[in-house]
């Protein structure tokens, strides 16, 4: 293994100007008279770019400009004691000890760890003021040797022991836990760590933090976070899992304050964790977030997890493209569709086209700006409708894979398409993506090709891996079983089109936003994109079930919290009043504050209703060409009548249910609250 730091790469009482880029072109300089560079400029670049995302100068007289870089094959640490000193962005002034700290771009993490031993010694005072008085090149790099734990020949033995060391699961119960998190995830999110560590010990108070970086992370045990009495989130980017602190009295900054003000954020959370009823919290249910947060996910939730992070990410397309399709149906009529391309490539706002001249008999008024904005508006959501399917599979894959997964996943989307297999090859294809390029990812490869993994080896031979097993094996298979799925919708009428009502009711009001409602939503979005642009697909019936079929839970227990308030506890009162408008909008956890405390009785009776409500919504032939919205969206609703009488009649039932139900026994309003 390449020693991480030599003594050619450290410079005392170095000189370069008195701008923190002449610093940083000085150590990259540095760095290529070491022969860990060849490329001087494309290493300034990226270390630039980082310094530009955020400063890295850190109290103490200390600056950390670092980077991931195909500029460099191994990791690399330069140093500079700097006269005069350089600002560097920190509060208290410019800097005198300079670390340019360079990973290689999709590199193992051997010597991340060894980096960020570094970057948590950099907090400790007697390490900075022992190189400030360092009087050889050598005498620094044996300082900074030993506090990445490296000594000559034992240098990979203690990075593998480091490795070994942060893989291992906490045990202990901690009063507080933390994620720390920047950009690049090198240097400040393990400094952050230490300071947040080293703060909590003076406090007496004990502290897991998960850091969420380049040299990987383990996850925080779900017990830990549950014994907890508050989080610090300390982060320059998303957190990871957030979901598995829902609830928990929050303190919150960008990655830099622990470095500056640890002791503060360390009292703070104390505070709030002591009074959490006055304090921020995470946003979400604790409850929910201690049945799925943390520890060993099962077979079950994970697969779960891949396939909703693809629906989730389609949904935005399929809501655009939707509405657009629709308000081009509003304004151009239903034959839009066919003369849609003609108008856009033959008129335009200022030659507007004659509805006569292209058999448009539904355009409002006859108007030519009218079948214009049809065209433009359904062409727009038609074009979105592409995207459905590559971006389902593409996500699939992300969540398999992350980020390396994703081109492949788009390329096997696009598959699904030409072979006509519709978002069941869109969910195979992204699953084999995923996989190939997880694998592909975790391949031991020379020093010299780690660059190219993740920007060139990955994306290529997953695509022709997967794309292979597509294009091959099953293409003819899936697209089979999608003709034969559309054709059994196709035929669905009187009964059985009722019973898929009545199944997709059930589901929608049985967990209320839970893992079987999410099942029924994902398959009627899918289907819903596999409509595209259609006038009248089964789909587009399956959609309008599934979405009054969530509506009908919390308009129920509002209309029973009117009809007979006596039944109901004033905090379930309160609860009907914001109920009204979650089940307008299509929000069904709504129902769920009055379904916890009795779901005995208010379970079954939302169930009825909303399969009342899907069975009249498909025997009705209500569609809907919008994935959210309620009462909205009406305008994307074919035949209103048929979708207000069934909302209403699954909304009667729902609220007389529950009404009787709770009119035999002790209602909520007899228990006493506190």
């Amino acid at each position: 293994m390449t020693d991480i730091i030599t003594t050619g790469l450290v410079r005392l009482d170095a000189s370069w100007g008195g701008e923190k880029n002449d610093v940083i072109q000085g150590l990259a300089a540095v760095a290529a008279t070491a022969g860990r560079t060849t490329d001087v400029d494309q290493l300034v670049t990226d270390v630039l770019a980082r310094e530009a995302q955020s400063t890295t100068g850190l109290p103490g007289g200390i600056a950390i400009p670092h980077c991931r870089t195909t500029a460099v094959s191994d990791a690399t640490l330069a140093f500079a004691r700097l006269t005069p000193p350089v600002d560097f962005g920190a509060k208290d002034g410019p800097a005198d000890l300079a670390f340019l700290i360079l990973a290689p771009e999709g590199g193992d993490d051997t010597h991340l760890q060894l980096l960020t031993k570094l970057a948590r010694a950099l907090v400790r005072p007697e390490f900075t003021t022992a190189l400030r008085q360092a009087g050889t090149e050598q005498q620094a790099v044996d300082l900074i040797n030993e506090a990445i734990g490296v000594t000559g020949e034992a240098a990979p033995a203690a990075a593998a022991a480091g490795a070994a060391a942060a893989a291992a699961p906490a045990t202990t119960t901690h009063s507080l836990v933390a994620v720390t998190a920047c950009p690049t995830g090198i240097a400040h999110t393990y400094m952050a760590a230490e300071a947040l560590e080293a703060a909590a010990a003076r406090a007496g108070v004990e502290i897991a933090v998960e850091t969420q970086g380049s040299a990987g992370s383990t996850p925080l045990a779900a017990e830990t976070i549950a014994n907890a009495g508050a989080v610090i989130f300390a982060v320059d980017v998303g957190v990871r899992d957030r979901g598995r602190f829902a609830g928990k009295p929050m303190v919150s900054s960008g990655v830099k304050r622990p470095i500056d003000d640890a002791d503060s954020m360390i009292a703070e959370a104390l505070r709030y964790a002591a009074s959490p009823s006055t304090s921020p919290r995470v946003e979400g249910d604790a409850v929910t977030a201690g049945a799925t947060g943390g520890g060993e996910e099962s077979w079950g939730g994970r697969i779960r997890r891949i396939l909703m992070t693809g629906v989730s990410y389609m949904i935005p397309f399929v809501a655009a493209g939707g509405l657009l399709i629709a308000l081009g149906f509003l304004l151009g009529g239903y034959e839009i569709t066919g003369p849609a391309d003609a108008i856009l490539s033959e008129t335009s706002l200022w030659n507007l086209p004659d509805p006569a001249t292209y058999e448009l008999s539904h355009v409002p008024f006859d108007s030519g700006l009218f079948a214009y904005l049809g065209a433009m508006l359904f062409k727009l959501g038609a074009l979105s409708f592409g995207f459905l399917v590559p971006a389902l599979a593409g996500y699939i894959a992300y969540a398999i894979a992350d980020r390396p997964g994703i081109a492949p996943g788009f390329v096997m989307g696009a598959v699904a398409g030409v072979v006509n297999s519709g978002f069941l090859g869109g969910i195979v294809g992204g699953v084999l993506a995923g996989i190939a390029a997880h694998w592909i990812a975790g391949w031991k490869v020379p020093t010299w090709a780690r660059g190219l993994m993740p920007v060139l080896v990955i994306p290529l031979l997953a695509t022709v891996l997967s794309g292979a097993v597509m294009f091959v094996v099953l293409a003819k298979p899936l697209s089979a079983l999608m003709e034969a799925l559309t054709d059994g919708l196709n035929s669905m009428s009187g009964g059985s089109a009722i019973l898929l009502g009545i199944v997709l009711g059930l589901m929608m009001a049985f967990d209320m936003g839970g893992p079987l409602n999410k099942v029924a939503y994902g398959f009627a979005t899918a289907g819903l994109g596999a409509a595209a642009t259609a006038t009248d697909a089964p789909e587009l019936k399956v959609m309008a079930a599934v979405m009054l079929a969530g509506m009908v839970p919390p308009l129920a227990l509002a209309l029973a919290t009117v009809v007979r308030p006596g039944l109901f506890n004033p905090a379930e009162r309160e609860n009907g009043k914001a109920a009204w408008l979650m089940g307008a909008s299509f929000i069904t956890e709504g129902a769920i504050p009055f379904a916890a405390a009795d779901p005995l009785r208010v379970i079954p009776s939302i169930m009825a209703g909303s399969a009342v409500t899907g069975a009249l919504a498909m025997g009705m032939e209500v569609t809907l060409r919008a994935p959210h919205g309620g009462i909205f969206v009406l305008f994307a609703v074919d035949n209103v009548l048929g979708f207000m009488i069934a909302l209403i009649a699954g909304t009667l039932v729902g609220a007389a249910l529950v009404v009787l139900l709770k009119s035999i026994g002790p209602s909520d309003a007899e228990v006493a609250t506190v």
